[in-house]
């Protein structure tokens, strides 16, 4: 799944096209390197997203959609 697809399906950033557009400012990191909107995920990544305040978490599921309950069960949060 494309990053920033997981980004919006996860509800870490609202829309699609925002999450796009922090790819491309260099905003979100796989694995310690910056990405573009484009990027593959794979389950067991890590994703920083350094926008406002960031976060730190990896990718525990890949689903193309996901309610509001099942969002939060896509990702763990690391410290």
């Amino acid at each position: 799944m494309r990053i920033d697809k997981f980004l919006k399906v996860s509800r870490i950033i609202k829309r699609r096209t925002v999450a796009a557009e922090a790819c491309d400012a260099g905003k979100i990191y796989v694995n310690g390197r910056s990405v573009k909107p484009a990027y593959v995920l794979k389950v067991g990544d890590t994703v920083e997203v350094r926008l406002g305040s960031p976060i730190k978490f990896i990718v525990k599921s890949l689903n193309d959609k996901a309610t509001k309950e099942d969002a939060q069960n896509l990702y763990e949060i690391q410290n």
